[in-house]
């Protein structure tokens, strides 16, 4: 008996999706239980300083949320979007650029995070906003918590994705 390339590629195609259910239906049954419906990942709180000693305009260097993440805290010394602390001026963000990834650093005259690699300009007063240059995207902004009771400020999240990651956990 001769089958046709059409009939041949209907049983091998029907074998292969009933393989594949059953071993779907296995490799699921083995996975471990999922935390439904959690949409941010599970950060490891760090505190990253006191707001009391924070001096304004001048950036302090941290990693997070892991040792691999460049970041820094700015007193901003005027409220801002997403601030924190007593008076809403503290901010933090990933230090590297959206772009390629390359070093970003402060400028205290301009109150801008400049790319020395392709000029992009970054704005901590406006949740990081990409103000000019080759990057598409605002700088990962690390989310903050304040604790009035012992003045210190925690870096708790991450908005954005760092530069060249799937995921902001390695």
């Amino acid at each position: 008996m001769t089958l046709s390339r059409r009939d041949f590629l209907k049983v091998t195609g029907s074998a292969a999706a009933g393989v594949g259910i059953t071993v779907g239906k296995a490799t699921h049954a083995e996975a471990p239980p999922a935390d439904v419906g959690r949409a941010t990942l599970p950060y490891v709180p760090k505190v990253i300083g006191r707001a009391g000693q924070m001096k304004n305009n001048v950036p302090v260097a941290f990693t997070f949320p892991d040792p691999s993440s460049p970041c820094a805290v700015l007193k901003m010394g005027t409220p801002v979007p997403g601030g924190v602390g007593p008076n809403q001026d503290i901010v933090a963000y990933s230090t590297q650029c959206t772009h390629m990834g390359c070093p970003v650093s402060y400028d205290p005259a301009a109150k801008t995070f400049k790319c020395p690699c392709h000029f992009s300009t970054f704005d901590p007063e406006r949740s990081g906003q990409m103000v000019s240059g080759q990057a598409t995207e605002n700088l990962p902004a690390i989310v903050l918590e304040y604790n009035a009771k012992d003045d210190t400020v925690r870096a708790v999240g991450v908005e954005g994705l760092i530069y060249g990651r799937q995921s902001n956990l390695l």
